[in-house]
């Protein structure tokens, strides 16, 4: 099932997501890994050229951006969520896409997907705060 279509069988509730603790979690480690490999990666490739060669592979970004936006979808999609946490995930996978395509140019890349992966965890972060605090008031 391609990602679009797992959002959509997601929005329809066709498909029974994972509990949304687990998936906020993995998304903001998913984040975590995303901010090493933008910041602290480069630094490593300056003493390892085999290094190098990951620090500039587009099919890690790829496949980051592949991740991210089905499982914050399958996390954040349902009935009641708030707007501020949707559209921060947004603005944050937003970001995140624009990095990995460069614009507006290749040495914007690194700041531009580093404030979209934060923009995303603080997100999860966000809707797992309020998932728990709506869990501690009914409870």
């Amino acid at each position: 099932m391609t990602s679009a279509a797992t959002v959509a069988a997601v929005a329809e509730g066709r498909l029974k997501s994972a509990p949304s603790s687990l998936l906020d979690a993995s998304a903001i480690s998913l984040s975590g890994l995303c901010l090493a490999h933008c910041l602290a990666l480069p630094l490593v490739a300056a003493f390892s050229p085999v290094v190098a060669t990951w620090a500039e592979a587009e099919w890690v970004h790829a496949l980051a951006i592949g991740l991210a936006a089905p499982m914050s979808a399958l996390a954040l999609w349902r009935r009641g969520q708030s707007a501020a946490v949707i559209l921060l995930a947004l603005t944050g996978l937003s970001l995140m896409a624009l990095g990995v395509a460069h614009w507006p140019s290749h040495e914007a890349e690194t700041p531009i997907t580093v404030a979209g992966s934060l923009l995303l965890a603080g997100a999860h972060i966000a809707n797992w705060r309020r998932r728990h605090s709506c869990a501690g008031k009914a409870g």
